[in-house]
């Protein structure tokens, strides 16, 4: 059966070079991204201060806007922001804790940096962070999630998608539960956004944070907010900035907050990052959500087959509807082994705890979901790996 998707492969060059599989961490560059970093900078050298008003200033909301249709929202309600960690302390920072609602819950398996910041955080708000276990690392139990869930909580701050695991979160279970119980939710997406259809309007979210980074190759410096309508109504960030203010250029001494996911801006904008972001997306929505969901199914799912026939210990989700993009597994020598495949070209990434992770995209071929388990093979049956004992393993 023909693989429509292929035909995009082109637009990712690094593909002709390399065995891409590790778009869970950093997407595939698009080939346009060198010539927007080009207009960049043309922009900088030809207009010098007045490219703010040939479009600068209103990147961080038109770029939103390219990503909205990825979340199912509307024009106007994303915004884009440095990092994920900065837009969860934006979205924290608008929260009262007081009248009794204290409580923030999460669960063990949220990505470290967005738990940082609320553990840092809520003790200044007078608020405190109760943590959801997990039984296995590798689910969270929704029942035991909403159970956390209670009339003291004020935010509901999980994943939607396990960074460890790729474990899917029944996010419109936990989000509807939340808002019976009075609480905001806030969900990181970053593992989930450009592989898994997401629709904000369907979950009932508040928030949604992601970033283009991984699945929607849009690079570094590109994360988002999406903030519902009746959000942006009720809230205000205490950790805010001057593109915030609905006249920044008066220079007024009071805030006063622009409407919509305006007020969710901060500081000056990182222009350059806003260029080089736009263009995976875009390929994103060409490509189309469904279609790329449907064929990471099917390669996730022969992954899995591959590294049972082996007898690897796999951590990831046997249900296909539960699973994220990535498949992780225990290989012998996996740190070793992982440095090997790295220095044949096949790029993947290795976690302690959870192995070498796989994480096909809509440009991956059958071919090369089956070349990186033979690559394996050949590296412990050869001894390859044992080039790298006692190396540091690569941070990808």
């Amino acid at each position: 059966m023909a693989d429509g998707l292929l035909a995009l492969r082109s637009e990712f060059p690094i593909l002709a070079r390399s065995t891409y599989l590790v778009s869970n961490s950093l997407g595939a560059m698009p080939r346009a991204v060198p010539e927007r970093l080009a207009e960049y900078a043309n922009q900088w050298a030809e207009w010098g201060v007045r490219a703010w008003a040939k479009g600068w200033w209103e990147m961080p909301l038109a770029v939103g806007d390219e990503i909205a249709p990825l979340l199912g929202a509307a024009p106007g309600e994303v915004a884009m922001a440095p990092t994920v960690s900065m837009a969860q302390a934006a979205v924290l920072s608008a929260l009262d804790f007081r009248g009794g609602r204290d409580t923030i819950v999460m669960s063990a398996l949220d990505f470290p940096s967005v738990r940082y910041v609320m553990d840092q955080l809520a003790p200044k708000f007078g608020a405190r962070v109760v943590v959801v276990p997990s039984d296995d690392g590798l689910t969270i139990d929704e029942s035991r999630l909403c159970d956390a869930i209670d009339e003291r909580t004020a935010l509901v701050a999980i994943s939607h998608v396990l960074y460890r695991s790729a474990y899917i979160v029944d996010v419109a279970r936990v989000t509807a539960h939340a808002h019976r119980m009075g609480a905001v939710v806030a969900l990181d997406a970053y593992h989930s956004v450009g592989i898994v259809p997401v629709d904000v309007k369907v979950i009932g979210a508040d928030f949604l944070t992601g970033g283009v980074l991984k699945w929607l190759c849009g690079g570094p410096g590109g994360c988002f907010l999406y903030a519902s309508p009746e959000a942006s109504a009720r809230f205000a960030p205490a950790l805010t900035g001057w593109q915030a203010h609905a006249r920044p250029f008066g220079f007024e001494e009071e805030m006063d907050y622009a409407t919509g996911a305006a007020r969710w801006l901060g500081g000056t904008p990182v222009i350059p990052a806003l260029f080089a972001n736009i263009e995976g997306p875009r390929i994103i929505k060409r490509a189309g959500i469904d279609a790329i969901r449907a064929k990471s199914m099917q390669q996730t799912t022969r992954l899995i087959a591959l590294a049972d026939a082996r007898g690897y210990t796999v951590h990831a989700p046997r249900d296909p509807a539960r699973r994220g993009g990535t498949v992780a597994f225990d290989v012998p020598h996996g740190a070793e082994v992982a440095q090997a495949l790295l220095e044949r070209k096949v790029i993947i990434d290795y976690r302690p705890g959870a192995g070498i992770r796989v994480a096909p995209h809509f440009y991956t071929t059958d071919a090369e979901v089956d070349l990186v388990a033979d690559e394996i093979d050949d590296i412990l049956a050869s001894g390859a790996w044992r080039v790298f004992e006692g190396s540091r393993p690569t941070v990808t």
